[in-house]
């Protein structure tokens, strides 16, 4: 069975999911419930496009293992299953930007007027600053 996370249909075995207690203030409600979560996509489960994939592990930073998963920790909600759809959703987010090849860079050249106005503007800031210069009074 397959799971749809961010337009891609990824296997649920793929997918492992950790329950922890969730650090920070709470109540007694903290110190009782894993409400917490860790989810990890497993890149080589996942049947990822090789492009895809290769930018999801750039974009992934810091949160993808030496094992090739990618980490996702959700602990923002009080409850088990609103911090299950945060992190399908985080991780939903990485897999749409990754998908989206990016634009190729189409290098271009100032124009002659841009030019001639920046090397302007520099003698402008040229002349300013020699004004603020000492004034050499033995006129040597």
């Amino acid at each position: 069975m397959a799971v749809e996370i961010g337009g891609i249909a990824i296997p649920e075995r793929a997918l492992g999911w950790k329950f922890v207690r969730a650090s920070g203030p709470g109540g007694q409600n903290v110190n009782k419930v894993a409400t917490a979560v860790e989810c990890r996509l497993d890149l080589n489960e996942a049947g990822l496009e090789p492009d895809v994939r290769r930018r999801l592990e750039r974009l992934a930073g810091s949160r993808l293992t030496g094992s090739g998963e990618v980490v996702i920790f959700a602990e923002t909600h009080r409850t088990q299953a609103r911090n299950r759809e945060a992190a399908i959703a985080r991780l939903g987010a990485l897999i749409e930007g990754a998908k989206q090849a990016p634009k190729r860079r189409i290098p271009t050249r100032p124009s002659a007027s841009a030019r001639a106005g920046r090397l302007r503007d520099k003698r402008h800031r040229a002349e300013l600053k020699k004004a603020r210069r000492r004034v050499d009074t033995d006129g040597s």
